[in-house]
């Protein structure tokens, strides 16, 4: 279902072929954005995350992706192909919102009130046109301040639908269709996350009780499951977009980075050094960009949040998940260069056992 969605979307573009209307740079590429309120480097590579590269993909799919492979040959069409349809819906999903008015994309994915502060600053860039009534009209819903995305990618989506030749008039269909194929990502997403975070947690637990590592034990599962729903339900109970989702970004491009890492290791301790570079030169760039953007969320997001009452346990949530995400991904880059270098040093001699397991 969801390829032939985005097979139709893509579709409807082609055929649609809608304005872009929000252009390509604004002023806050300096930062200060109503969202992200970070600058564009390093902030657009941990904002657009699974579209681009994605930790989390290549971390849950060693588990997932060999179950649908039936001969190696199958690895391209599945693992490479999985991620090529992924960078599309990352495509179709910015030209989507990227046909809406400016000023109706702020006034959807803002708060009402921060909104109202910021519209003066929306109007000096020259975001005056706005279709916001009749928009909400359309869908049958009130769409202004619905923040996190999802509902800007809906209408989006619904325009570009209902705009197709015998589709018009069908625009509340199609922005609940949206909703629901998005609804679609995010629960699968939440479902393979808390089943691994609910293993980790067990394997750590088990340490302490060892019963706790067995997954056949029900009072085990339910226990790691408990924990695991309330401390995701907490955080975004607690937060919003623009401290989730670069949380969220920082946490998949370390994976990412650490999936790089790994793959280098394995290309070199198989005696291909030569192509090692072309998992070296991402891990460079992704590690560099992640880490640096990790940093600044710390200084420029969570440390202030422990000044404010309302908002301490959520930076203290946040400040330690990023240090120990952080923290770890060190772990792995510290055992992995020394050993790539050492390699590269001893290239040419196959006795020298690169890696060691």
């Amino acid at each position: 279902m969801k390829i032939a969605v985005i097979g139709m979307l893509a579709v409807g573009v082609i055929w649609v072929a809608p304005t872009m209307h929000m252009p390509a740079f604004t002023a806050f590429i300096h930062g200060g954005g109503p969202i992200i309120p970070g600058t564009l480097f390093p902030y657009l590579f941990i904002t657009i995350a699974c579209g681009a590269i994605s930790g989390f993909h290549a971390l849950v799919s060693s588990g997932t992706t060999p179950k649908m492979i039936m001969k190696e040959s199958h690895i391209k069409s599945i693992a490479a192909g999985s991620m090529l349809v992924e960078a599309m819906v990352s495509i179709l999903a910015l030209i989507a919102a990227s046909s809406l008015f400016p000023l109706d994309y702020f006034a959807i994915n803002v708060p009402a009130e921060k909104f109202a502060a910021i519209l003066p600053k929306l109007h000096e860039m020259g975001f005056i046109d706005s279709n916001i009534t009749q928009l909400s009209a359309e869908v049958g819903e009130k769409i202004v301040g619905r923040t996190g995305g999802a509902v800007s990618l809906g209408v989006g989506m619904a325009q570009i639908f209902s705009a197709i030749p015998g589709l018009n008039g069908l625009m509340s269909y199609w922005y609940h269709f949206a909703i629901m194929f998005e609804a679609l990502f995010i629960l699968t997403t939440i479902d393979a996350g808390t089943r691994i975070g609910r293993f980790i947690l067990q394997e750590m637990l088990g340490k302490i009780y060892a019963p706790f590592r067995r997954t056949n034990w029900l009072p085990s599962n339910l226990l790691a499951s408990l924990l695991m729903v309330f401390f995701w339900g907490y955080f975004i109970y607690t937060g919003s977009v623009s401290t989730i989702w670069p949380m969220f970004g920082t946490a998949n491009q370390l994976l990412a980075s650490i999936a790089l890492a790994v793959g280098t290791s394995y290309i070199i301790n198989r005696g291909k050094i030569k192509y090692a570079w072309i998992t070296i030169f991402p891990f460079i760039f992704i590690g560099f960009t992640t880490i640096y953007a990790g940093v600044m969320n710390i200084f420029n997001i969570y440390l202030p949040q422990l000044q404010d009452d309302k908002t301490m346990m959520q930076g203290v949530v946040n400040l330690v998940l990023s240090i120990t995400i952080l923290g770890c991904a060190f772990v792995v880059f510290y055992n992995a260069i020394p050993t790539w270098i050492k390699a590269y040093k001893s290239r040419g001699n196959p006795a020298v056992n690169y890696i060691n397991d």
